[in-house]
């Protein structure tokens, strides 16, 4: 286990209902995701993974899942290189205020190669989090996504 981490914080004008619906619903991921839906019976202990098509790319176990406050679960991830003696662990932190959410994702467990210092990619965790929650607020917010970009 490392402590290096990557930590992004994002306010969306939505109830938390609506975020917590988009953070746990298939058709609304693939919106938002780069097009990976994600499943999961939404239980501690029960696998979560996000696809693209019918193939998994990314899963993990349910650490905590408290509706519209905590989504918590181990990450793997098809295409890491890295031997890792633990997997990562994402979490999704919820807080309504008056009618914004305060969203927090906390990304643990990193290596150095998790995290990719260069411009106009969406390869590591700092560059692909920020992309997607980003993607995600304007869902939620204006009813469509971002238009396409091309890293």
């Amino acid at each position: 286990m490392t402590d290096l981490k990557f930590v992004y914080v994002t306010y969306i004008e939505a109830h938390p209902e609506k975020v917590w619906e988009a953070l746990t619903n298939g058709d609304l991921s693939e919106q938002y995701f780069f097009g990976s839906r994600v499943e999961s019976e939404w239980k501690e202990g029960s696998r979560i993974t996000y696809s693209r098509g019918s193939k998994v790319t990314d899963w993990g176990e349910i650490i905590k899942c408290d509706p519209q406050k905590e989504l918590s679960f181990t990450w793997n991830n098809k295409w890491d290189e890295e031997e890792r003696k633990t997997p990562t662990v994402a979490t999704f932190t919820l807080k309504e205020m008056n009618g914004t959410v305060r969203l927090t994702l906390r990304h643990e467990n990193l290596m150095e190669a998790d995290i990719v210092e260069e411009e106009d990619t969406f390869v590591g965790f700092n560059n692909g989090w920020p992309a997607i929650l980003s993607n995600l607020k304007t869902l939620l917010e204006t009813g469509r996504t971002l238009p396409p970009v091309i890293a």
